[in-house]
């Protein structure tokens, strides 16, 4: 079990983006933040993580998945604080509340990302997405791992991200992979922090592994080779291009 955390009043759980009749699964999206901050959250990261929860609520509504935004407290990562992280944790608290036993998925966005793989320890984690994740210099190496054992690990990164040195979230997936097999990451080639030449691929591929990690549905055969491969080929896995198109890649 996960120490309790207590954010404050104004974490918050959006409403949940498509409501199946019966919940037998939860994704929480966390949007991006920022270093340091004492601001409010930031209405562009919601609106930049809202077409995610769209596409998995659809991708997932007849399997019973429930999709909610995380209102974080605040916009800032704050050192050792790691607010980000913490509002992550007690969403997932809430979630167990709310919902019951169900398996939880924590899918984040740049400073969101590092936030889902840090809050990953509770029981009632499996799949977790981190796309883009920002990591300070040196925290690479760093990073907790152990949280993420048991869990199954999906990170995706554009090669030419100027703000989340791609090169950082790979020596974390290195250290992650060391530590739970159930780990991989897709590389972007020629796109941004935002992965917008390519929003498409990087949705059905998070669609793919998420639904394939809750509820047991096979994996995209790139995914699954990507799984299965030792590091690097399993960890440097280019997204091709027209991913999910008329089929499954």
């Amino acid at each position: 079990m996960t120490q309790q955390v207590e954010p404050g009043p104004t974490a918050r759980l959006g409403r949940a983006v498509g409501a199946p009749a019966t919940v037998n699964g939860v994704v929480l999206v966390l949007p991006g933040g920022e270093p340091e901050s004492a601001r409010g959250p930031s209405p562009w990261a919601y609106a930049a993580a809202r077409p995610l929860a769209r596409e998995l609520a659809a991708a997932g509504g007849s399997e019973g998945l429930a999709v909610h935004l995380v209102r974080y407290r605040g916009r800032g990562w704050n050192g050792g604080a790691a607010r980000l992280a913490a509002d992550a944790q007690w969403a997932v608290e809430e979630v167990v509340r709310r919902y019951g036993d169900v398996p939880v998925c924590l899918a984040g966005l740049d400073m969101g990302g590092r936030a889902a793989l840090r809050a990953a320890g509770h029981e009632a984690v499996g799949p977790v997405v981190a796309l883009a994740p920002w990591l300070p210099g040196g925290a690479a190496d760093e990073e907790p791992v152990r949280q993420l054992v048991g869990r199954q690990v999906l990170i995706v990164h554009g090669t030419d991200d100027g703000r989340a040195d791609p090169e950082l979230s790979f020596r974390l997936a290195e250290r992650v992979k060391k530590a739970n097999r159930d780990t991989c990451r897709f590389e972007v080639h020629s796109d941004g922090h935002g992965m917008r030449q390519h929003r498409g691929e990087v949705r059905a591929l998070v669609a793919d592994f998420v639904l394939g990690s809750l509820f047991g549905r096979p994996y995209a055969r790139a995914v699954a080779d990507a799984l299965a491969a030792p590091p690097p080929l399993g960890l440097r896995m280019p997204l091709a291009s027209g991913f999910g198109a008329g089929g499954r890649s």
